[in-house]
């Protein structure tokens, strides 16, 4: 079973955009279909290094996690723009 953990950068930005509704459907979705890669191309996930993916709750927005055995934590969420700064601070 997956579980899922929210940071609390994520929560903010998530609260802070009003995005909530969306959001958690988005990770409704992914909680049932990770793991399963035909599902993956449907969520729009995909892999970016090691053990980090991203997921699109639209065309605009993208969350961004890490996949640890059992759990999906969830660090970062923006546009591309943004989201492509924080890839840059990981590395």
């Amino acid at each position: 079973m997956i579980s899922i953990e929210l940071s609390k950068r994520f929560k903010k930005i998530v609260r802070e955009a009003g995005r909530e509704e969306e959001v958690s459907s988005t990770l409704k979705l992914v909680l049932a279909g990770f793991g399963n890669p035909h599902a993956h191309s449907g969520l729009a996930i995909r892999k970016l290094g090691r053990q980090l993916y991203e997921c699109r709750t639209g065309l605009a927005w993208r969350l961004i996690f890490e996949a640890q055995k059992g759990v999906l934590t969830f660090d970062f969420a923006g546009d591309h723009d943004e989201v492509q700064n924080y890839l840059r601070g990981k590395r």
